[in-house]
């Protein structure tokens, strides 16, 4: 093979490139293997939880180009050339993002199954809303399911969060 060539693919993968947590990412996938599947079992990124497998409970939430979506019914060809954000690449330097410290200072965390998704969707509200209203927050999370129920602590740690970022 000449240098500069690719190896042939093999028949039915479609190349996916990403850009994963700030990390180009190239893979050769079948066409029906959607975003989840590419961050737990190719990249080892198990932070995004497959839940409902139907989009439903938000717990395999990334943000795809600063956007949250359900990882689980998205297949990964259709984002070929994005910038995905999972949990693991939220923070920066070893150090909490502001959200996930105020998870924890809130006590917002119980089982920790839906938190990865719940901190992706919140930081995605801060970002299009710097002082969400309660609706605005009520509305940004619905789509994020929590079993233990800590919705008034999920709640209480964006309004810190966003509060913090006032006084900036």
């Amino acid at each position: 093979m000449r240098s500069g060539t690719r190896p042939p693919r093999a028949a039915g993968r479609v190349r996916v490139s990403l850009t994963v947590n700030g990390a180009r990412r190239s893979l050769d996938v079948d066409p029906r293997t959607t975003l989840l599947e590419i961050l737990r079992e190719r990249l080892a990124l198990t932070g995004a939880k497959p839940g409902c497998d139907r989009g439903e409970c938000g717990a395999c939430t990334v943000l795809v180009n600063g956007r949250p979506i359900y990882s689980c019914v998205t297949l990964a060809a259709i984002w070929s050339g994005a910038r995905v954000t999972t949990i693991e690449g939220l923070g920066r330097g070893g150090r909490l993002h502001p959200m996930q410290r105020a998870f924890i200072e809130a006590d917002a965390v119980q089982c920790g199954f839906c938190t990865p998704g719940q901190v992706l969707s919140a930081v995605a509200l801060l970002d299009r809303h710097p002082r969400p209203n309660a609706s605005q927050i009520a509305e940004a999370m619905s789509g994020n399911l929590c079993r233990c129920g800590t919705y008034p602590k999920i709640v209480r740690a964006i309004q810190r969060v966003a509060r913090r970022r006032k006084r900036k």
